[in-house]
């Protein structure tokens, strides 16, 4: 099972400095992040990952600040990224890169714009996809075959797809985006997410046929 730690200090409020590997790449935190990168990249995993789901237990514990991070490490190596902000409920992708939220994600699945008039690059060969117009009902969305459509048509335009879902113990989002998804990473905060939370939130996953590959432990105190 993949299994990362890394240290964050900072406070979610902030999120324009929580790219630590572009504002601050000498720090244990963004070391930390190409650490990462190297478990994923040489993993031996069958299938290997393409679209992979980023999610935690419960809300506030860094799992959109990870995949930003995340995102531009890969990028950095030369792989195509393309970063989705699917948690429709507290979007905060278009905050972390300082791009606007316009049209995005919502707005290709209707078909009222395409990936390519959409999407952002804030780094070279990283790509980010943000919300867009919020959808009256997510769950709708997710589960219909337009949204599967579009995630197929994501896999053909990068080498990782790294999806921002919400909190496994909000709503029902999470599980479907699992489902569609190669693997998941869950994202843990060491001083608040509880042992049962993390279990309970596998378990759920699991059931619905997603596969875990492992957790990220976020906000250790070093």
């Amino acid at each position: 099972m993949l299994m990362h730690r890394t240290s964050d200090r900072k406070g979610f409020d902030d999120l324009s400095e929580s790219l630590v590997t572009v504002s601050d790449p000498g720090s244990s935190a963004a070391e930390a992040y190409r650490s990462l990168r190297a478990t994923l990249l040489y993993a031996p995993l069958e299938p290997e990952p393409t679209l992979i789901t980023l999610t935690s237990p419960g809300p506030q514990e860094g799992k959109s600040t990870t995949c930003a991070n995340l995102g531009v490490v890969l990028a950095q190596v030369g792989k195509r990224v393309l970063v989705v902000d699917c948690d429709f409920r507290r979007p905060v992708q278009h905050k972390i890169f300082e791009v606007r939220n316009h049209f995005g994600v919502v707005d290709v699945v209707t078909g009222q714009h395409s990936v390519d008039d959409v999407w952002h690059e804030p780094l070279p060969r990283l790509h980010l996809l943000t919300v867009g117009s919020i959808p009256p009902d997510p769950t709708e969305l997710l589960s219909s075959q337009r949204f599967a459509k579009f995630l197929w048509q994501l896999r053909q335009k990068a080498d990782y797809v790294l999806v921002d879902a919400p909190p496994v113990g909000m709503v029902s989002d999470p599980t479907m985006l699992a489902n569609q998804s190669d693997y998941v990473i869950m994202v843990l905060d060491a001083q608040r997410t509880r042992k049962a939370s993390v279990r309970k939130s596998i378990r759920r996953l699991e059931s619905v046929g997603g596969t875990v590959l492992g957790t990220v432990m976020n906000k250790i105190k070093v």
